[in-house]
């Protein structure tokens, strides 16, 4: 299993960021994938999470409206669309994915992670 992130850097306060992660090595059609973030001295949460299929999402409640999930499962690709970037959303954000196919937002569940993005919000 192979999680390869990408697109992260630093924008000033309201701008917008699109991260990618590249997936090979499993059937990336049949897992359950998600977004975390970890912030300096804080625990790993849960950002945003997508079943097998895209069909079913779920963001957390502090970037829900901002930012998006999607996947393109021809390309073997998740993304994470943000927009409304604020400076609380600096963190480090890692790609993950779980055997369960219909998704989850708990961080247990999640397997296979990648080195993660940083990203800086910051004018």
């Amino acid at each position: 299993v192979q999680l390869v992130e990408s697109g992260g850097g630093l924008v000033q306060p309201g701008g917008s960021l699109r991260l990618s992660c590249a997936a090979s090595g499993f059937p990336f059609s049949a897992y359950g994938m998600g977004w975390f973030r970890q912030a300096p001295g804080k625990e790993r949460e849960f950002v945003a999470a997508i079943n097998f299929s895209g069909g079913s999402k779920a963001h957390a409640d502090s970037v829900r409206g901002r930012f998006t999930i999607s996947r393109d499962n021809a390309k073997n690709t998740l993304y994470l669309q943000m927009n409304g970037l604020k400076p609380e959303d600096t963190a480090v954000y890692y790609c993950a994915a779980t055997r369960l196919s219909k998704g989850s937002k708990n961080i247990l569940d999640f397997g296979s992670w990648g080195q993660g993005t940083q990203v800086t919000v910051s004018s």
